[in-house]
């Protein structure tokens, strides 16, 4: 069997390391695989393909931010592309995250569709349904259901300052996604999964299978972080994202820091400076970490891990958490209750503040073992999942 992967990037950020994982998972089986990418740098061990070069990436991001066209540009890099899937001749193209400014959407699908080439698309966000955005329910959009106009979000990513061409951009999509024969959905969480069978791409078969964590890096693991950071007395609350923005919980983080007893701290983990410098006392700032083992480090240090994303297809941090032994608190939006069950975590409305405040009580009443964390976690172990994923290819 050949597989070709096409992600936005390859060994770098959550869905690059999917495709590397997954590239590694079909050598060790024997089959021939290969990435094409269109940003940043591949890696030496990978058989792969850049997709451009970066002028053609700055200005398919140019034509985005000002005319909306995203995905409608880099003729040339995907006409690259596609002489490249000639020369391969993949049984499979597996589809990761087509969003990125390095790619030509209607001619990568005519093609597709003209070779009748199997495919096999991980939808890693909303993107592939909407007209413009990559998640809608931080605005409680439904626009995406009928036809996408107007867009409440042209100015998030992929960001235009200028035109909205949300409507075209829409119709265009639902032409060019359809195309495909024989296509296989893949979504990290049931709740994107219900989300596609309410859209254009109803048609095909979709499969859920959630991300996987390596337990071989995530796991509880010793450090003297407490006391480096003079804080052997306290009882943490964790927060991680990068960027950490509203959409986050950044300013919830804030809130309740003031709604805290004197023996509670919070760290939170990939701050930009000027966040970092503008925190109330009992909230400590790191900028991004580099190294999942300093951030398993952070998992197994804290007391609770806290996740008030105001919106998340399947967020890898519960998962990462959870395998460091520490029990979660999440807001009940997206997929993130699909990663915790009661013996590990407490999910509460979103923006409800005051309920977390209730959950951290029960959690200090009731404390959520250790153990339950990592068995949880070892539901989402990332071997099993890619097999998953071979079946799929199968």
């Amino acid at each position: 069997m050949k597989v070709l992967l096409i992600n936005s990037v390859c060994g770098y950020g959550s869905t690059g390391r999917i495709a590397a994982d997954l590239y590694d998972m079909l050598v060790e089986k024997g089959d021939e695989a290969a990435v094409a990418f269109g940003r940043k740098d591949g890696k030496s061990d990978i058989e792969s393909y850049r997709i451009g070069s970066m002028p053609s990436t700055l200005f398919h991001l140019f034509m985005t931010r000002f005319f909306d066209m995203h995905g409608l540009w880099s003729r040339r890099a995907t006409k690259g592309l596609i002489a490249y899937i000639d020369s391969f001749k993949p049984d499979i193209i597996h589809l990761h995250n087509l969003h990125g400014y390095y790619l030509n959407l209607e001619l990568l699908f005519e093609y597709i569709a003209k070779k009748k080439i199997k495919v096999v698309w991980t939808l890693h966000d909303c993107w592939s349904v909407t007209g413009h955005c990559s998640h809608f329910e931080y605005v409680a959009c439904d626009k995406w259901i009928s036809q996408c106009e107007e867009c409440p979000q042209k100015k998030e990513y992929p960001a235009s300052l200028v035109f909205d061409r949300s409507k075209k951009n829409y119709s265009l999509k639902k032409k060019l996604f359809n195309l495909p024969k024989n296509m296989v959905l893949i979504t990290p969480s049931d709740w994107l999964k219900a989300i596609i069978k309410k859209s254009y791409l109803s048609k095909y078969r979709v499969e859920t299978i959630h991300t996987g964590i390596d337990l071989n890096v995530f796991k509880p693991s010793s450090s003297n972080m407490r006391k480096t950071l003079g804080i052997s007395e306290k009882k943490i609350l964790l927060g991680v994202a990068s960027p950490f923005s509203e959409r986050k919980g950044f300013n919830d983080f804030i809130s309740l820091s003031k709604m805290l007893p004197d023996d509670y701290i919070i760290i939170l983990a990939g701050l930009k400076h000027k966040q970092i410098i503008s925190l109330p006392k009992n909230v400590l700032g790191l900028g991004r970490l580099h190294g999942a083992e300093e951030i398993a480090k952070l998992y197994s240090m804290a007391d609770v891990f806290i996740n008030p994303t105001k919106e998340d297809t399947f967020p890898t941090t519960i998962l990462e958490s959870l395998a460091c032994g520490t029990p979660v608190i999440t807001y009940d939006v997206g997929g993130c209750v699909e990663a915790i069950d009661k013996t590990c975590g407490i999910a509460v409305k979103k923006d409800d503040i005051d309920g977390i405040v209730t959950a951290l009580e029960k959690i200090e009443a009731k404390p959520l073992s250790q153990e339950n964390c990592i068995e949880r976690a070892k539901t989402f172990e990332k071997t099993n999942q890619l097999e998953k994923i071979y079946r799929v290819y199968n």
